[in-house]
């Protein structure tokens, strides 16, 4: 581990985030070192788990990535991929052969009112089978066995629905049954310590029944019985319910919502809810979700990797229209029909066959696990040091019962008492480790991260990655998207510009002649991947589509655009789907005087640089000299410094004789993009998100550094920086802002050197969003990023934490993404860094609150065993600690919710030590107050007591007994002093806190209850008031106790460094190398 103080800026701060991209920590001497899980091997995630001291694997490493089942996963994968290319090229091989007796019409079979049943669907989509597909008619045909309308869908009401599902099924796959409480419950139960636990304790039940008869001897036995019960159950019921957190969060995941045409509407449903016979919008980066055909389709290519294993992208059209479930649009668009859903699809065939939850680590988790084993291998040996001790004092007849007679003589005592008094050792021995070794440790990690992640559901962000959650914490940067994250995403065209001149918008209607009007809506209606719908029965008129596309959509209406009668005028040749790389999207379509006009619309500056003419005042095409080119510019720079995203629009009139005809040249045509008639530029408004400002400020603060990465015009992007404050006024701006090509041509060093300065990024492409991020980690930044685009894929991935948009993401950068915000929200992503802080602070409280017990418990009971050969913490009284300081102590600080004070520092440090000076401090302090308080009562108790008058059995056990009740009340009070390490006010936001509360209240009855009434089972006494008293005042000291300690001063150099140089460390790192090493040793044998 290593720490730095410096600026998370610095060059220093490498040592902190780490420096490496995907293959960092691959050579880390400390396997417990993994800062980032996201792209760690196999054989580093197995290397940890085999040098980790674990008393119960499967409780331990329940939320850990299962390595054996991940290998079934993939193996199960390979076969169904292989069986899916087995078909194919069976169907291949097949269509090679012509028939000998001509083309055999398909049976007929129906399925309820369809005349089409689900196999001969099945047969068509899964074998691609062109030749049926024909012999059906098509996918006309198709459409019509299935009562589907191929421009308008299905009618979409609930009978027909329920109709298609009753006939074809419903578009969800069977599950894997979730774990029964009692799975967790038999797993609780597998705990080493436990089990020794209750092996002891019957054997105490039959030797205490034996010598002292059913009725007293059954105390001892049945008392650690019922508390090793209570602690599994307790654990048992925690387990469970966080498990049921999890299945929730994974049940959100994979709900997506997918945009179908019913009734002639675009409708957003659950993909749960299609069915056979949707007609389904094809997008760029959409996940297809469910087998079907393509209707139509422009330029539409699917990657298929997901099902054939293959990165090939593959080419759909008539002739290959078949489409496969689970697969992702690479390029283009287009509308697909479903002929099979669920089960019936290849993918369903898949998830229904694979084990989707395989689990994951976190880097917290597994340096968690290395604090663990630390603490283990103490405990270990201080409880071998404990029994040793007490066993020789035993047989040698230095321990005394209460009347000062020895408990065992060599040659008198009953073997069955001398075996009794042996187990009763052994046990309190085992209760010592079952105390030391902190299992519930590592599991406060994925206690508090679903805890997190189901409040931040509420707060809009859907967690993909549990790792991503606490890498949150970390981050020193945020690359964010303009548009819908910083912006509203409410887009409206507020100014325009044609024939040389700004438009005027009188009542509504922009002035513009019939001539330009008209071939400005023929551009844009059919130059859309957006949608205009006109309800039959009157009513408000629906327009669907991005942000972008419904503004000028909504504008072209206001020119009195028929939207469906626009696009029936002409037919589409040819599209040219928008690209972020190149920024413009282009339509060719042929008139019905056999002209064809080349539609183009994009980025101003872009297409404005491609046109050599504009249409002027008289509706003639003029040629655009530097003056009237200049004019242009200085209108889109205008407009761009009020904030508006400039679109330009622009045509190309094209000799129909130069257009290709065919199907393949069509598709591979490059359709012209120079030399065209600038029509119109558009300026749109985009507001800012109210709050937005806050929320940057607010970052500013927290050190984490705010970087706007735009498509959009850099002036467009300066003007809306300086308005959410990513830019200040009197900054110097010529090194904050950079044009992406800029940016791309400069050297990998200088890069670095830029990244480290730059505030925005204006005209950027994905791979300009990709080259700043890989900078940003080069220079030991951990970067957070937003996406939405299929191209922003890379960039997601190699962030340390990728942040999709939920609204507008495709399907592609969700699946890349670690994090989903739900809103589209920049203020949502900062509640996800104080979220990421918040589960790192309160896993801190929680190791305080922990180790204050360990050290105390095990301190105390080691010195009076040493030096009475007694202990004053029997093993029933252990366990209920051991209840309080693992299972309640985890739900009551873990699950603290986040404050504003987490955003008042800076970013912690991947590697910072777990285990802070001041935790360290403030621990020492409690744990040294109670041994010392404790140790004290333990040796003069009596006399302090006044207990002289008592007999000496009743004496002890009153002693022994304010010693337990002090002992928890003071974890009781210490858990307050816990939940604000640094700060004097513990009980900040107590009140809206109701778990703790509730943890605290609970513990307090049930220890009442074991002291006043349970005597028997936990060999204590009632206790007076005064006990009482005394008791709530020795933990009472420790609040104000705690308050003087924060103001002793700590070293910036982290206590663990001078740890780390002794001699005890070094000889237990050598034990761990050593065991890691003979480990790594047989597992390359057994290869071998």
């Amino acid at each position: 581990m290593s720490h730095s103080t410096g600026s998370p800026n610095q060059k220093n701060y490498d040592e902190e985030a780490g420096n490496n991209r995907s293959g960092e920590d691959e050579d880390c001497s400390n396997v417990f070192d993994i800062t980032r899980t996201k792209h760690a091997s196999v054989e580093r995630l197995r290397r940890w788990r085999q040098a980790a001291l674990v008393l119960n694997a499967s409780r331990r490493f329940r939320y850990t990535l299962d390595l054996k089942k991940e290998e079934d996963r993939k193996q199960t994968l390979r076969k169904i991929r292989a069986h899916a290319q087995a078909i194919r090229a069976a169907f291949l091989f097949k269509e090679s052969v012509p028939p000998e007796n001509g083309i055999e019409p398909p049976k007929s079979s129906v399925a309820g009112e369809f005349r089409i049943g689900q196999e001969e669907l099945a047969s068509i989509s899964r074998d691609h089978n062109f030749t049926t597909l024909q012999q059906y008619g098509g996918v006309k045909g198709l459409g019509e066995l299935l009562k589907t309308s191929l421009e308008k869908g299905i009618p979409g009401s609930d009978d027909d629905l329920l109709k298609r599902k009753t006939a074809y099924g419903s578009n969800t796959y069977p599950r894997k049954k979730p774990r029964s409480f009692w799975r967790f419950l038999w797993e609780a139960c597998q705990d080493l310590t436990l089990i020794i636990l209750m092996v002891a304790a019957v054997a105490s039940l039959a030797l205490g029944i034996k010598t002292e008869g059913i009725k007293e001897g059954w105390y001892d036995g049945g008392s650690i019985a019922f508390a090793v019960l209570l602690v599994i159950v307790v654990t048992a019921i925690s387990d469970y319910k966080q498990s049921l957190q999890f299945q929730n969060l994974n049940e959100e995941k994979r709900n997506i919502q997918i945009e179908v045409i019913r009734g002639g509407r675009r409708v957003e449903v659950s993909i749960y809810d299609l069915v056979v016979g949707d007609v389904i919008p094809l997008n760029i980066g959409d996940q297809v979700p469910a087998d079907g055909v393509l209707i139509i389709g422009h330029s539409l290519s699917i990657d298929e990797s997901s099902m054939t294993g293959e990165s090939k992208i593959v080419r759909k059209d008539s002739k290959e229209p078949f489409l496969m479930s689970g697969c992702k649009v690479a390029d283009g668009n287009g509308i697909m029909l479903v002929t099979s859903v669920g089960i019936n699809t290849e993918w369903g065939l898949l998830m229904a066959s694979i084990s989707e939850d395989t689990g994951e680590e976190t880097p917290l988790q597994v340096r968690l696990n290395g604090v663990a084993t630390f603490i283990g291998v103490v405990g270990l040996t201080v409880a071998f040091l404990v029994l040793c001790v007490l066993l020789v004092r035993y047989f040698t007849g230095h321990t005394t019962n209460a009347d000062g007679t020895p408990q065992f003589v060599a040659g008198k005592t009953k073997f069955g008492k001398a075996i009794d008094g042996a187990i009763k050792i052994v046990t309190i021995a085992v209760t010592i480790v079952v105390v030391a070794v902190p299992e519930g440790l590592p599991l406060a990690v994925t206690l508090t991260l679903a805890y997190s992640m189901r409040k931040m559901m509420a707060d809009k962000a859907l967690v993909r990655r549990l790792s991503a959650c606490e890498t949150m914490g970390s981050a020193t940067t945020i690359c964010s998207d303009k548009t819908g994250t910083l912006t509203l995403n409410q887009m409206a065209v507020v100014e325009s510009c044609a024939c040389l001149k700004k438009v005027n918008n009188s009542d509504g209607k922009p002035d513009l002649s019939p001539k330009i009007s008209s071939l400005i809506i023929e551009g844009i209606a059919q130059n859309t991947t957006g949608n205009v719908y006109v309800p039959e029965t009157g009513g408000d008129v629906e327009v669907t589509g991005s942000p972008t596309e419904k503004a000028i959509l909504q504008w072209a209406l206001k020119l009195g655009m028929n939207f469906e009668a626009t696009r029936s005028q002409s037919s589409i040749l040819h599209v040219f789907p928008f690209n972020s790389e190149k920024k413009r999207g282009g339509v060719a379509v042929k008139l019905p005087n056999n002209e064809v006009h080349i539609h183009w619309k994009g980025a101003a500056e872009i297409i404005l640089a491609s046109c050599t003419r504009y249409i002027d005042e008289n509706d003639q095409v003029a040629a655009m000299d530097d003056d009237k080119r200049m004019f242009f510019r200085k209108s889109i720079e205008d407009m761009a410094s009020g904030s508006l995203r400039c679109v330009a629009i622009a045509y190309l009139p094209y000799e129909l004789e130069n257009a290709p005809t065919g199907e393949q040249q069509l598709a591979d045509w490059a359709m012209p993009a120079d030399d065209l008639v600038l029509l119109a530029i558009v300026g749109i408004k985009d507001p800012c998100r109210p709050g937005v400002a806050d929320a940057v400020r607010l970052c500013q603060k927290a050190g984490v550094k705010v970087r706007m990465v735009t498509g959009d015009n850099v002036q467009t992007a300066k003007a809306i920086a300086l308005e959410c404050g990513i830019l200040r006024a009197d900054s110097d701006l010529s090194e904050l802002l950079i044009e992406g090509k800029d940016f791309r041509e400069l050297s990998d060093r200088r890069r670095e050197e830029v990244a480290e300065k730059i505030s925005v990024m204006g005209r950027s492409s994905p791979n300009d969003k990709l080259l700043l991020v890989q900078a940003l980690r080069r220079r030991g930044h951990v970067v957070a990023v937003t996406g939405d685009g299929t191209n922003d894929a890379p960039a997601l991935h190699e962030a340390d934490i990728g942040l999709a948009m939920g609204i507008q993401g495709t399907e592609v950068a969700k699946e890349s993404s670690d994090i989903i915000i739900l809103d589209d929200n920049f203020a949502s992503v900062v509640k996800v860094v104080r979220w990421g802080r918040s589960v790192y602070a309160n896993i801190q409280k929680f190791i305080q609150f922990q180790l204050t017990v360990n050290v105390a418990a095990l301190v105390i009971n080691v010195v009076a065993a040493i030096s009475s050969g007694e202990v004053p913490l029997n093993a029933v009284q252990l366990l209920w600690v051991n209840l309080i300081m693992d299972t309640l102590g985890a739900l009551a600080l873990a699950t603290e919710p986040p404050t504003n004070h987490l955003m008042d520092r800076p970013p912690v440090g991947r590697r910072e030590p777990l285990i802070t000076n001041i935790m360290w401090r403030n621990l020492l302090i409690q744990a040294i107050y109670q041994i010392t308080v404790l140790l004290i009562f333990n040796f003069r108790g009596k006399s302090i007591l006044n207990l002289g008058h008592d007999s000496t059995d009743h004496a002890d056990k009153v002693k022994n007994t304010l010693i337990f009740n002090t002992f928890v009340l003071c974890q009781i009070f210490n858990e307050f002093n816990a939940r604000k390490p640094d700060e004097f006010n513990i009980f900040k936001g107590i009140t809206k806190n109701y778990l703790f509360m509730g943890i605290i209240a609970v513990t307090l009855v049930l220890q009442i209850l074991i002291v006043e009434f349970l005597g028997k089972f936990t060999t204590t006494v009632r206790l007076n008031w005064k006990h009482w008293l005394i008791s709530v005042v020795i933990g009472f000291i420790s609040w104000p106790l705690a308050v003087v300690g924060k103001f002793i001063p700590v070293p910036e150099t982290p206590f663990h460094r001078y740890f780390t140089r002794s001699p005890l460390f070094k000889f237990i790192t050598r034990i761990f190398r050593r065991r890691r090493e003979r480990t790594e040793d047989l597992s390359v044998g057994s290869v071998e």
